[in-house]
């Protein structure tokens, strides 16, 4: 059966999974994002911009135990919680670098606020902010804060589409090497750590190169769904 596997390129023991969005502004909003990837406006700036929802600051019950030669890093299985806090991030596109805060929440004054620091971070320039259909994001007074403040505009990914948005990449980053192997005695040992990750990340960052162009996505976003097996 192994040989019959190999012979196919099959593999049955690992599975992925797929979700196919339902947006009906589906290619509006591909095209528009992707095309603020591809061809930015001149003088613009274009961003990325999420948040990473209740981080835990967990503290080991014991010390690490090092890595050894034949032996891993172990840690133990239990931990003490000691609270949470939610990352905020902007993802230049151009540059790969990271504009951060954490807060305690995630509602919409907290989005607004960070918002604020994105735009002036670059002022006086046109900015341009790519993000998911959080319902925090079109707040009414969020909505109100950008009528008055025109040069900063919100561009929305389809939902189910989280992976056209390249901050989630960084979030992944820092989970890996700054936050799930990290040891937090409290929330503000954790935004210490996020902190001190982000300042070493600016001053190596490369921007992270967006290749697929709108016509590609819509061809894999609106295949329909086939099943090859008979009964």
């Amino acid at each position: 059966m192994a040989r019959v596997w190999a012979e196919h390129d099959l593999k049955p023991w690992r599975t992925e999974t797929f979700k196919f969005s339902t947006d009906p502004q589906l290619e509006a909003k591909i095209r528009d994002v992707v095309g603020l990837y591809l061809h930015p406006p001149e003088r613009a700036i274009v961003v990325w911009v999420d948040e990473k929802r209740q981080i835990q600051a967990l503290a080991r019950t014991a010390p690490n135990l090092p890595l050894r030669p034949g032996s891993p890093e172990r840690r133990t299985h239990d931990d003490v919680r000691h609270g949470t806090t939610t990352l905020f991030a902007a993802l230049e596109v151009a540059t790969g670098k990271v504009t951060d805060q954490c807060f305690p929440r995630h509602r919409h004054a907290e989005f607004l606020a960070f918002l604020k620091l994105v735009a002036k971070a670059y002022p006086r320039r046109q900015l341009h902010v790519v993000l998911d259909n959080y319902g925090t994001h079109t707040h009414p007074k969020v909505k109100a804060w950008l009528a008055k403040h025109p040069r900063v505009q919100l561009h929305f990914t389809p939902t189910s589409a989280s992976w056209m948005n390249l901050v989630e990449v960084f979030f992944a980053i820092i989970t890996r090497q700054a936050i799930r192997r990290g040891n937090f005695a409290s929330v503000p040992d954790l935004i210490a750590a996020i902190g001190r990750f982000v300042n070493g990340w600016n001053q190596r960052c490369q921007p992270f190169v967006w290749v697929k162009d709108a016509d590609d996505i819509m061809v894999k976003a609106t295949r329909k769904r086939t099943s090859g097996t008979e009964h």
